[in-house]
């Protein structure tokens, strides 16, 4: 399997390296400390073409592969994992089940504004007493008068209270049968839709810059036709475009660990200790082989998932496998860079320490470590 770079790759990870060498890097620390949203950041990148990138030129996209999508990200996981959560979000869940579920209608409205940078849109899953086990929501919607009245509440939810957030993605139960199984659909909710309560930030260990909250349903009414796609499918069309939103985390832990050994390297061959640099100490340099090792292995796995996806080929255990080796790899990897940093990594001042705290979500979102054990089991037959 060839996964070398193309030119265009290599012109895209240019292109947002410097981006965010130049836009991102300089404020990263300040909008983590305030937990401030950086609006015009997401609109710049759509201005780049990068909200855009794996979408249809039809829609304003860039038709751009998987494998472009993860160098990006990986690039602006280096500098600030908010800003890159936020893209991750758009092209990987709220994005891709509106280009294959949404009506034209609905593209033309909702789609096409967001790749463009000047919106964001949200998908709620998540409840106050459910993550993993999704069949297992209860939030709830019935139709009435050719509208659905929604009642329930959802948590933790990116992208769903900002300034540009356009629209939320609900997964909710719109019906069942004798056995008690659960019918699930997905609605599309308007911000501005009567009934929605938008409960207030939450406070994050990471991701501070991005935007998080709760969300509150409460006879919430939209029109029938926000229905996206095909009633009582709302758990399938979730999962058909999980498999592509677990190779994106990965890319954005592949990006975790190289920073981590580049400012590791850096910090061990510049500081020094009972007379040398740290460098030259035996007990360090395995640090830095390992994460070495874990970087090449991330990558390797991350670009095969991206690949296969690219191909059109079978990709769940790969992209599980990519999203469970290179979270956990990245957890590890930063937690050493704040052993190599030592009193400077555990300082707030540092931006190890911002990267310490936003490595650990890596192995919960989209789907946690112990799920995708439970894959990449499964598809080995268990």
């Amino acid at each position: 399997m060839d996964i070398a770079l193309s030119d265009n790759h290599l012109m895209i990870q240019r292109t947002v390296r410097d981006f965010a060498a130049s836009e991102i890097a300089p404020y990263s620390a300040q909008w983590d400390e305030e937990g401030h949203f950086p609006a015009h950041i997401i609109a710049k990148l759509g201005e780049l073409g990068i909200t855009g990138l794996i979408f249809p030129s039809k829609y304003g996209g860039s038709d751009g592969d998987m494998l472009s999508l993860v160098v990006a990200l990986e690039e602006l996981a280096k500098v600030d994992s908010s800003v890159a959560i936020t893209i991750e979000v758009l092209t990987s869940l709220s994005g891709p089940l509106l280009l294959h579920f949404g009506t034209e209608e609905q593209k033309q409205k909702w789609l096409v504004p967001m790749l463009q940078g000047k919106t964001i849109g949200a998908f709620a899953l998540t409840e106050p007493d459910t993550g993993s086990d999704a069949r297992g929501i209860t939030t709830s919607a019935v139709l009435v008068d050719g509208h659905w009245a929604i009642n329930g509440s959802k948590s933790y939810i990116t992208n769903s209270g900002s300034s540009m957030t356009d629209f939320i993605i609900v997964a909710a139960v719109t019906g069942g049968d004798e056995a008690g199984k659960k019918e699930i659909s997905n609605i599309v909710v308007p911000k501005d839709a009567p009934g929605l309560t938008v409960g207030s930030s939450y406070r994050k260990i990471g991701w501070r810059a991005s935007d998080t909250h709760p969300l509150f349903f409460e006879d919430c009414r939209v029109p029938e036709g926000n229905l996206l796609g095909e009633r009582g499918r709302g758990l399938a069309q979730f999962m058909k475009v999980l498999d592509g939103g677990r190779v994106a985390i990965s890319a954005m832990a592949v990006g975790l660990i190289e920073v981590s050994l580049q400012m590791s390297l850096a910090h061990a061959l510049k500081r020094r200790a009972f007379g040398k640099p740290l460098s030259d100490h035996q007990a360090i340099q395995f640090k830095l082989a390992d994460m070495a090792v874990s970087v090449d292995l991330a990558r390797l796995a991350t670009y095969r998932a991206a690949t296969l996806v690219d191909q059109g080929l079978p990709h769940k255990k790969e992209a599980a496998i990519a999203k469970l080796f290179s979270s956990e790899a990245a957890l590890q990897a930063v937690d050493q860079a704040v052993q190599i940093h030592g009193g400077l990594g555990f300082m707030e001042d540092s931006p190890i320490a911002r990267f310490y705290r936003d490595a650990k979500v890596l192995t919960i979102g989209e789907g946690t470590s112990e799920i995708q054990r439970m894959i990449i089991a499964r598809e080995l037959g268990c």
